[in-house]
């Protein structure tokens, strides 16, 4: 049974950082891509990051330059560290896993996790 179990979501200040981690279990997963959504309250599911199995990686503009993902294929990883966080950054966050990038940045993936909340507080 494939599952997706993410980690290291909190309470933090404005402008300090956090890392999410991501371990999916079940299959092999190294040559598939991976990725974080997000869900503000009140809010449509977003694409925020992904990495395609061979590190390839596109973000989310409000994510540039402040979120880096990458991924430990090996081991089924993927971790999203997020930098500089402001109020607007407060959601929850997703794991997702697909066998391309498009369908990682389209939502399509084939397996969730279920989630982590990170709350930025200013």
């Amino acid at each position: 049974q494939v599952q997706l179990a993410e980690s290291g979501g909190g309470s933090v200040q404005a402008g300090e950082s956090l890392r999410l981690s991501c371990v999916a279990s079940g299959r092999d997963f190294s040559r598939w891509g991976m990725g974080w959504f997000r869900q503000a309250p009140g809010k449509a599911r977003g694409f925020v990051a992904g990495v395609s199995w061979h590190d390839i990686v596109q973000y989310a503009d409000f994510a540039k330059g402040r979120f880096t993902i990458s991924k430990n294929g090996g081991h089924n990883t993927v971790f999203l560290q997020m930098n500089a966080l402001t109020p607007e950054d407060t959601a929850v966050y997703y794991c997702t896993v697909a066998q391309t990038l498009a369908e990682i940045k389209g939502g399509t993936g084939d397996h969730w996790g279920q989630g982590t909340q990170v709350t930025v507080s200013s």
